[in-house]
Order: structure tokens, then C-alpha cells, then sequence
């Protein structure tokens, strides 16, 4: 599938558009630094990571309107403390002049982090972000206990990127973050990149925890395959918890095309269990259901 055949593509599966809960939009000087970072991935990962949309903000939002992106969560996240409020600022105020984005919030462990958080709330944040492996952090930390109770409260989704890929951090692994399920077990949690390559212990907490969810982020790509392939019996748990599968792509932050994604989501929906009523719970009413709450 080429990225111009995805509006024909979305359109034949009944769809009026697709929602996105996994996009990257930051202030221009941090998304340099994060492209400067993928410049040296083959000495951070040991591949090389070419950006494919590395073009600028006004052209990344024509391109995802091109696709058929009706609505898409611009996911911000800190690396050290002092960042979280700012960039919370910066997504709120990027959601109100652009309609097709969803106003969203971030946090790091520092005095404060509840307040920056309910702000956010207050201000109609949709969805939070939280990078466990770049902020490296422990999402234990008690500085955060009271920022996981109020988002399970208000059962808002937070996207947490806590899976070991592409690194294993100091705080990564679902063993860590299982135990913030455990204190906050109503926390509506997406599992950013499906906790690759974790992906049975993943389902294992989808089964104690119905509030967690999957998003597809990388999942399936050949370009991840070859770090972390799907394991056998991936379309059986995919029937399971498919009411619990969301779209997420990282665009633009993909080393290949936006339809690439969206070609292996389809092609898990081969399965006859799955089909096009899968698809459009991934790629449209699921992550609609968390953004609207």
C-alpha cells in the first residue's frame, strides 16, 4: 500500500477518516534535537533510522490530512525535570490552533507534577504522555503516585512507552509498570508499541487490568521485525482484546511510510476472526472511545 491509497483504502472499510493516538508534534527546537538523535541511530540502536517525514510542521499536518487523519493526539514527553509543564503548555496551545489535534499533557517526577497534570485536566487534556525509557524515570517514583490516581479518575489515557524497545532503560519492563497497575488498577493505560518486545507479558496485564490497552505503534513493520518480531500466536490474542487495540504510528518519527503501518494492521485482519470490524475498532472507534472518554 502506498500512502496515497490510504484515503480509498479507509473509505472502502466504511470510515470517514482515521484517529491517531500516537503522533509526535514538539516545539521545533526539541523535535531538532530528537531528529539530530535519529541521525545516530546506528550508534544508539544499531541500524540506521531515517526520518521519512522530516519536513516542516505545516507540511506534517497537510501530510497526515492527505492520509485521512481526522483526529490525532500530538504526543509531548520530558527528559528532565522543569520540561513537563512547558511542553504540556506548548501541546495545549498546538491543539487549539490546529482542530484536527487533541489537546494533551505530559509529566516527569518532580515537585509539582500533580498540579502540572490537573491543570492539564482542567485545561481539557485527552490524553497524557509518559516516557519511561527517554525521561528515565521510575514510573514508581512517589512524586507520581498522586498524577497515575488522577488520571485513573479521570479516566483519561496515558500513552506509556515502558517496554524495553528500542533500549532497555534503567525503569523499563511491564514488571515496573505492573506495579503502578497494581496501586492504580483503574488507569485507562495504552502500552505504547504494544510493550515491544514484550508483547505476551503485555497481554497478560490486559487480562488482569481491562483498562489497559495496546497501541500499534512500530508493531508488525519489517523495519521492527527484525528487532522484534511478532511472536506465533499474535492473531489469537489479537482476537481476545480487540476491542483494546488502538492506531499509533510515531509519526513523523517513522523510518518508512505512514500506509506501511496501516499494511500490517491489515494484514493481522486477515484473519477471519478479526476483519474489517477490527479494523475500524483499531483505526477509528477505539481510540476515538479513549480520546472522547
Amino acid at each position: 500500500m502506498l500512502d496515497e491509497q490510504v484515503p480509498g483504502w479507509v473509505r472502502s472499510l466504511g470510515l470517514d477518516g482515521i484517529v491517531d493516538l500516537h503522533v509526535h508534534f514538539l516545539p521545533q527546537s526539541v523535535m531538532d534535537k530528537v531528529w539530530g538523535y535519529f541521525d545516530h541511530a546506528s550508534e544508539h540502536y544499531g541500524t540506521a533510522w531515517p526520518i521519512h517525514y522530516r519536513t516542516p510542521e505545516a507540511d506534517r499536518l497537510a501530510t497526515l490530512r492527505e492520509l485521512g487523519v481526522k483526529r490525532f493526539a500530538p504526543l509531548v514527553y520530558p527528559h528532565k525535570p522543569g520540561m513537563a509543564a512547558w511542553l504540556t503548555d506548548w501541546a495545549l496551545d498546538f491543539a487549539a490552533r490546529v482542530p484536527d489535534a487533541v489537546p494533551t499533557g505530559t509529566f516527569y517526577p518532580e515537585a509539582g507534577a500533580v498540579s502540572v497534570v490537573d491543570s492539564a485536566l482542567r485545561a481539557g487534556a485527552r490524553c497524557f504522555k509518559a516516557h519511561v525509557q527517554v525521561g528515565a524515570y521510575d514510573p514508581r517514583d512517589p512524586l507520581l503516585d498522586g498524577v497515575w490516581g488522577a488520571l485513573a479518575d479521570a479516566g483519561v489515557p496515558v500513552v506509556v512507552h515502558c517496554g524495553h524497545g528500542p533500549l532497555r532503560g534503567d525503569y523499563t519492563g511491564l514488571s515496573v509498570f505492573g506495579e503502578v497497575l497494581a496501586r492504580h488498577p483503574r488507569l485507562t493505560a495504552v502500552l505504547a508499541h504494544a510493550a515491544m518486545p514484550e508483547y505476551t507479558p503485555a497481554f497478560e496485564l490486559m487480562r488482569r487490568y481491562p483498562r489497559v490497552h495496546l497501541d500499534t505503534t512500530m508493531v508488525g513493520v519489517p523495519f521492527a521485525e527484525k528487532m522484534a518480531p511478532l511472536p506465533a500466536a499474535w492473531a489469537d490474542r489479537l482476537v481476545e482484546f480487540a476491542d483494546r487495540i488502538v492506531l499509533g504510528t510515531d509519526f513523523p518519527n517513522i523510518p518508512y511510510s505512514y500506509a506501511t503501518q496501516l499494511e500490517a494492521i491489515d494484514g493481522w485482519a486477515a484473519d477471519d476472526r478479526l476483519g474489517e470490524k477490527f479494523l475500524r475498532g483499531v483505526l477509528h472507534d477505539t481510540p476515538l472511545r479513549l480520546l472522547n472518554g
